[in-house]
């Protein structure tokens, strides 16, 4: 397999691989299965921004009994059943 990295990464490869006297392959195998399990994960950061988002949007859902939104819903269906049949023709 062939590939180009840029000079600022092939100079940290081959710090890494001196450092750990092993081959540069060794190397990048070890970086890459220590990023795969990671990879496409969110930061702790954007974890966070998410639940504090989701914990508003269920603060503003209205607290209602089931039977009141049952009550809602019915109307909603009969108004949208009455709408239809006594709209006038358009020609």
């Amino acid at each position: 397999m062939t590939f180009t990295l840029d000079e600022t990464t092939v100079e940290a490869l081959k710090r890494i691989a001196n450092r750990l006297q092993k081959p540069q392959s060794y190397v990048l195998r070890e970086a890459i299965s220590y990023y795969e399990p990671h990879a496409g994960q969110l930061s702790k950061a954007e974890r966070k921004r998410r639940v504090e988002l989701f914990d508003q949007v269920v603060a503003a859902i209205p607290k209602k009994s089931a039977s009141a939104i049952d009550r809602e819903l019915e109307d909603l269906k009969l108004s949208r059943r009455k709408g239809w049949r006594n709209r006038p023709h358009r020609s």
